[in-house]
């Protein structure tokens, strides 16, 4: 029996030991050494105006297409530089960006993009995780290197109950009888041609489909920078990088009140830095992602190697989310130095998954961060995220490796909201420290399903200290 005691609080102590240690090595080298290989590109002094093109605040959007992506085009084709657009409002359509480019929104300037399906072309790209052909993203760069996106003027998508919100097919954001939707079997078909494993050059939408395009979308691109910009009223994601490596988002201004608005979706990317930046969206602020089911489940979709420092989040349904197109997996995930702050805002730092995806989320860590309040919780992990979901079931996910340390919060329903399987215990290693969640109006610690006690030291949830 004293040699059971002994060998019990030996293996407890090194569980201990390998927990500290690995956090401590996560915060110092692996995060370390991330931040150094995030390099923003640089770029020729080469000058390009748009109106040296034929652009013109005057010009129809499709002139103005035509004379930008000229711009873009000869720019690119010259060794690279700036394509720079003015002060004014330009009404354009859908934006092809190309290797070497710094496009290069100036102060006082809007892109506004029009709301004409036919100015979006077919491109391949994926919506909600899943590969497909759809409308060409406002902003779209494919298998580039050294892309920017920079300046301080706006990238206004147009955006609205009078536009593209109503492809939802709800009433309630502005569809009426006889326009195209998602809602009417689309997604749905899109959903069961991934999961049937249908060839990505049959999956064909686009036009009377109603699969909205988001604002950014840079596709398969290496060494990629967007800085300075406000992005307003996306027709869906704001700002999308996708399968990307070496990226940067630095300082940019996300207001999309919009469905589906999330703010900063990389999804599959490595090495990535979003720092400074300001959050105020109708779903998400930062969602790091890892394709969906099937699709997401093929080589290459995992994200990892991600900071997210020094932002502010204000409405949204998280702060920063991992999923639910999270099929690939993420690991090695940073967020420090941030605030966030809203009775719109539902949860802080969430993880949200089911059985149709599958995939391991480890080694996620988080600090520092500030919170006002939140309407839910500041800690949600969900397993069973989507419950009716009826394609590509048994693939449990995994969820291990958690780090929250001095996260305080002043008020929200929940502390922390565990959501295991049911018949497996796939969440562990879990870990809160040093942080005060205070205005919790239910239950400090809720758990359903399986999971592993939660580590807990020094978490006051109103004051008292709680333990799992």
């Amino acid at each position: 029996m004293f040699f059971t005691m002994k060998r019990f609080l030996v293996l407890l102590c090194c569980s201990v030991l390998s927990a500290v240690t690995l956090s401590a090595k996560g915060w110092g080298n692996e995060y370390r050494s991330i931040e150094k290989r995030i390099v923003a590109p640089t770029f020729s002094d080469r000058q390009y105006m748009i109106a040296d093109f034929g652009a013109s605040q005057q010009a129809t959007a499709a002139e103005n297409q035509r004379a930008i992506n000229s711009a873009i085009k000869t720019c690119s084709q010259a060794g690279g530089g700036r394509v720079v657009v003015p002060s004014g409002t330009w009404l354009t359509g859908a934006l092809t960006l190309q290797s070497r480019v710094n496009l290069v929104i100036e102060k006082g300037a809007t892109l506004l993009f029009a709301f004409e399906p036919d100015l979006y072309p077919l491109v391949k790209t994926r919506w909600e995780g899943v590969d497909c052909w759809n409308y060409q993203p406002m902003v779209y760069a494919y298998q580039c290197r050294d892309v920017a996106i920079t300046g301080e003027g706006t990238i206004d998508g147009n955006g609205s109950k009078e536009t593209w919100w109503g492809m939802t097919g709800y009433e309630g954001w502005g569809w009426q009888e006889g326009m195209e939707a998602q809602r009417f079997g689309v997604r749905d078909r899109l959903l069961k041609q991934c999961n049937d494993n249908v060839p990505i050059k049959d999956r064909i939408y686009g036009k009377d489909c109603g699969l909205r395009p988001q604002l950014i979308n840079l596709y398969e691109c290496q060494n990629v920078l967007v800085e300075g910009v406000t992005l307003l009223r996306s027709p869906f994601w704001v700002l999308h990088p996708l399968k990307c490596k070496n990226l940067t988002v630095r300082n940019v201004k996300v207001w999309n009140e919009g469905p589906n608005g999330d703010g900063c979706d990389p999804e599959a990317c490595e090495d990535v830095l979003i720092e400074g930046c300001t959050f105020h969206t109708g779903d998400d602020c930062i969602a790091i992602k890892g394709g969906r089911n099937v699709d997401g489940r093929q080589p290459g979709n995992q994200s990892q190697n991600i900071i997210v420092r020094h932002c502010k989040m204000e409405d949204g349904h998280g702060g920063v989310v991992l999923g639910s197109e999270i099929s690939g997996g993420a690991r090695n995930v940073f967020v420090h130095d941030c605030q966030m702050d809203s009775k719109h805002l539902d949860r802080v730092i969430r993880i949200k998954t089911n059985s149709c995806r599958g995939g391991v989320i480890e080694n996620i860590f988080v600090r520092d961060i500030e919170v006002g309040q939140c309407r839910e919780c500041v800690l949600k992990i969900n397993l069973n995220y989507d419950p009716k979901e009826q394609y590509g079931r048994g693939h449990n996910p995994i969820v291990r490796n958690v780090w929250l340390d001095r996260v305080n919060s002043k008020g929200s329903k929940y502390g922390i909201f565990v959501i295991g399987l049911e018949d497996a215990c796939n969440v562990s290693g879990i870990h809160v420290s040093n942080s005060r969640f205070d205005g919790v109006t239910s239950d400090a610690l809720k758990k359903t399903g399986k999971s592993e006690p939660l580590d807990l030291k020094r978490v006051y949830v109103n004051g008292k200290e709680i333990r799992d």
